[in-house]
């Protein structure tokens, strides 16, 4: 298979690699409609911060599409409700937000003109996020491949590469730049309970491109990192905190907990629209929680008693002082987080 298209939107409709089904099936999903869009958010068809987002961004798109016919009045006071909607699929990733803002503004900004001008002002907007998104993965990955020494061992969580990010991705583009430029590397991915999308996306992605992979269960991590198996940890991010404190798949928390008692370098890589400027800390974090049967059933296998009482949030906070740096597409940042998340405002 050749390089990777995981969004990719037509004349008419927004086509998603369904990552749902992968890696037995590779199928893909098409919305119409910005309902469509909602539902494929949701239930994680798409995934992964900067593609939800680049996703949302398109969504607007068919809501212009699906009510351009309505008059003026009516177009803006629907698109306002299909916003509000999309902005609302998932509450962590602050990418989501990002492009529903941008998406906000560039329709706001064409109420003098006509609908047509609208909606092509849309197109151009969603298009320039996805552009945008993937010129952002190729610098990230970029530096972090400065971190990357040869022959390093790595070992990653959830699935950060093409599938969740449009370009190279963003700790798995860290990793790929790193294999590209003939460091010899190899990686121990986490299995990612419970949608499991360390075994069944980045797994997929790294063999695909020929990268040496293992695959382990969550619990194996800890013991690797231990032995000094383990060079470095390397982990996306859904949202960041003014203070650097990031938001990540459940399980990344401890993760970093292990690797700073055992001198283990770990680092967070994501685009700085990934960075809640107007978020002072990770406890003003929202975390999703999602349906107890993603923890009770195993592709549709009954794993758990029926009845269990199930607690499954989808992401963790990693506080600052246990991340070693940040890799963004405009450099690393390093400790104390705080001013130097700061200094990209200016």
């Amino acid at each position: 298979m050749g390089k990777i298209i995981a969004m990719e939107f037509t004349a008419d409709r927004l086509r998603l690699i369904d990552q749902r089904k992968l890696p037995k099936e590779y199928t893909f999903f098409e919305c119409v409609t910005h309902e469509e869009c909602e539902f494929a958010i949701k239930d994680m068809v798409v995934r992964g911060a900067p593609a939800i987002g680049a996703a949302a961004a398109y969504g607007v798109v068919l809501a212009a599409m699906q009510y351009r016919g309505l008059g003026s009045d009516g177009f803006y006071a629907s698109m306002g409700r299909a916003l509000a909607a999309l902005n609302a699929t998932r509450p962590t990733a602050v990418n989501l937000m990002w492009a529903i803002d941008r998406m906000r503004r560039s329709l706001e900004s064409t109420r003098t003109g006509t609908i047509d001008a609208a909606c092509r002002v849309l197109r151009e907007e969603a298009d320039a996020i996805l552009a945008e998104d993937i010129d952002k993965s190729e610098r990230l990955s970029a530096f972090g491949n400065a971190l990357v020494p040869r022959g390093a061992t790595i070992l990653t969580h959830c699935n950060t590469g093409s599938l969740a990010v449009p370009g190279l991705g963003t700790a798995l583009g860290m990793v790929r730049a790193a294999h590209r430029s003939g460091k010899g590397i190899s990686v121990f991915a986490d299995e990612t309970r419970p949608r499991l999308q360390g075994a069944r996306l980045t797994a997929w992605e790294l063999m695909e491109e020929g990268i040496p992979v293992t695959l382990i269960a969550d619990n194996v991590a800890a013991t690797l990192i231990r032995d000094g198996r383990i060079d470095l940890v390397v982990v996306g991010a859904d949202r960041i905190a003014a203070n650097g404190d990031s938001a990540n798949k459940i399980g990344t928390f401890m993760l970093s907990v292990v690797a700073k008692r055992y001198g283990v370098p770990f680092y967070v890589a994501a685009p700085v629209s990934t960075i809640d400027f107007g978020c002072p800390g990770g406890e003003a974090i929202v975390i999703e929680e999602r349906g107890s049967e993603e923890v009770t059933y195993i592709e549709g296998v009954q794993v758990a008693p029926s009845g269990v009482r199930v607690y499954n949030p989808a992401f963790d906070v990693t506080p600052a002082e246990n991340i070693s740096g940040i890799v963004t597409e405009q450099g690393v940042l390093y400790p104390p987080f705080e001013a130097a998340i700061a200094s990209l405002r200016r």
